[in-house]
């Protein structure tokens, strides 16, 4: 009786059966700015400020400006437009969902003495740093006689015939599992489309064979590519702080990171072309987890009563991570019974990435009781990412070394306050973490809010949207013609806060 559902574990080398990759890399490399309203009004130019839940998490001593112990909640709509250009495509794509995104809060406690450390502050918190809910979906006429067959072509070059082959009596999905066991992720690939008749072998019936050519005639090939993502990142943070006498706040962050992401991609190709394949659906689907830690160290100077300075030091967060797949396709020429690969579940062995540090400096101008302006440059390397143990990501990290760069982040923002009123705004830029600028483009976004002081307790509620350009390849390999993608993300945030 046929399997519907089998598992294995991959235990040879991970360069051999996973295909992580920059994208993967930068994902969980990267940040929105998530938090309460007032941060998110202000566009995170917190980092010489403090007195915000959110700005602990930025500078972890902003936890020592609270006068009186502090609680706060938040929740946001997000909004996500998707405009996908491929090739003489236009499609356009949007989703909208609800979050609680942070709620933490912090403890102050007061000197009774003459010491010059005025006061100490504990605090916890958690903040949703991404949110990785996205849909796009690329729909054209590919004229560049690009073919997902490229992909197949691509990892089956070199591969024994008698590796992707199928036993006397073998199941496929048995065969799928037990190549993907014994020799992995580039070998299933290969089976993949010689099972489904997009390939056929040079010479026929030699289990040496390592050379093949494709069913598909030259020509147009029309395209209907989906992507599907579901999840987040989020963390915990751990916060200690410090006034030394009147001037000086310092604080330590300690972050417990973790990652809940799904993917799902889908490929419908047809083309009139002639050949024997003509239709080709092709699906992956990914299921990530994980878990992480980092650090931070910051402080804030009061230089005079109006004007501030803060630094911040990020550490790399170092993310333990397991991943899981499922494929399945399927052509005008394929055996039905292809289709229980479907049900084969792919669990790879757990792998480690350090993303990059950052360094934040600040400043901020306060009015007395008006306003304030303040301003936050941060640095990040994404040359420098790795995923672990190195000798078994060689190619990839140096594929990142060699295509990401260092990218520094702008941001500003403004309050003013009237009576009960506080009235806020804000700007920031974003470099690309690419070389080229292109693959993903810079990001701008801008800020608007207001709150009310009802004395204890805070109202806020903030309208923040950015965009960002990206040329994403349908696929790392094979087929690379990508898809231009114009994203837009608009969010209302709502936060309640109080002194307690």
């Amino acid at each position: 009786m046929k399997k519907l559902s089998l598992l294995f574990i991959g235990i040879i080398s991970m360069s051999t059966i996973c295909a992580q990759d920059i994208t993967d890399a930068l994902r969980y490399s990267q940040s929105e700015i998530q938090g309460t309203a007032r941060f998110r009004a202000l566009s995170g130019a917190f980092g010489a400020l403090g007195g915000d839940m959110s700005a602990v998490s930025l500078n972890p001593a902003g936890s020592a400006v609270f006068s009186t112990s502090h609680v706060s909640f938040t929740g946001s709509n997000i909004d996500l437009d998707n405009n996908a250009d491929y090739f003489n495509g236009l499609t356009n794509t949007n989703t909208s969902d609800f979050d609680i995104n942070q709620g933490g809060a912090v403890f102050v406690f007061a000197s009774r003495n003459d010491s010059p450390w005025k006061k100490f502050t504990l605090g916890i918190a958690y903040e949703r740093t991404n949110n990785y809910n996205d849909v796009w979906n690329a729909v054209g006429t590919n004229t560049n006689n690009q073919s997902i067959d490229f992909y197949f072509l691509d990892y089956a070059d070199g591969i024994r015939l008698g590796d992707i082959s199928l036993l006397d009596g073998e199941f496929e999905e048995d065969a799928y599992a037990d190549i993907g066991n014994a020799l992995g992720f580039v070998h299933q690939q290969a089976f993949l489309g010689y099972q489904a008749f997009i390939l056929e072998p040079d010479i026929d019936d030699d289990n040496d064979n390592t050379s093949y050519f494709s069913n598909l005639a030259d020509g147009t090939f029309d395209h209907d590519y989906l992507y599907t993502s579901t999840g987040y990142n989020g963390k915990i943070t751990f916060n200690l702080a410090a006034q030394y006498e009147d001037n000086l706040y310092l604080g330590i962050n300690l972050n417990s990171h973790f990652i809940n992401y799904q993917r799902s991609t889908s490929l419908q190709e047809d083309n009139a072309n002639g050949g024997l394949i003509n239709f080709i659906d092709f699906d992956n689907n990914l299921s990530t987890t994980g878990n992480g830690f980092s650090f931070q160290l910051g402080g804030i100077m009061k230089l005079s009563p109006e004007f501030r300075v803060g630094v911040t030091y990020d550490s790399p967060t170092w993310y333990s991570i397991d991943e899981e797949t499922t494929q399945f396709i399927d052509t005008n020429e394929s055996d039905p019974n292809l289709d229980f690969v479907e049900g084969v579940i792919n669990v790879y062995p757990r792998y480690r990435l350090q993303t990059p540090a950052k360094l934040t400096g600040s400043l901020a101008y306060v009015f007395g009781k008006q306003g304030l302006i303040s301003f936050d440059y941060s640095r990040k390397d994404y040359g420098s990412i790795k995923f672990k143990p190195e000798n078994d990501f060689t190619n990839v990290n140096n594929n990142i070394g060699n295509m990401l760069t260092d990218a520094s982040t702008y941001r500003i923002g403004g309050e003013y306050k009237h009576k009960q009123f506080s009235f806020r705004g804000g700007y920031r830029f974003e470099e690309s973490p690419y070389l080229d600028g292109v693959t993903i483009g810079d990001l701008t976004g801008y800020s608007l809010g207001i709150g009310y002081n009802f004395g204890n307790t805070k109202l806020d509620v903030t309208y923040d949207q950015f965009s960002r350009t990206s040329q994403t390849s349908l696929y790392n390999v094979g087929l690379t013609d990508a898809a231009t993608i114009d994203r837009t993300n608009s969010n209302l945030t709502l936060s309640l806060s109080f002194n307690i």
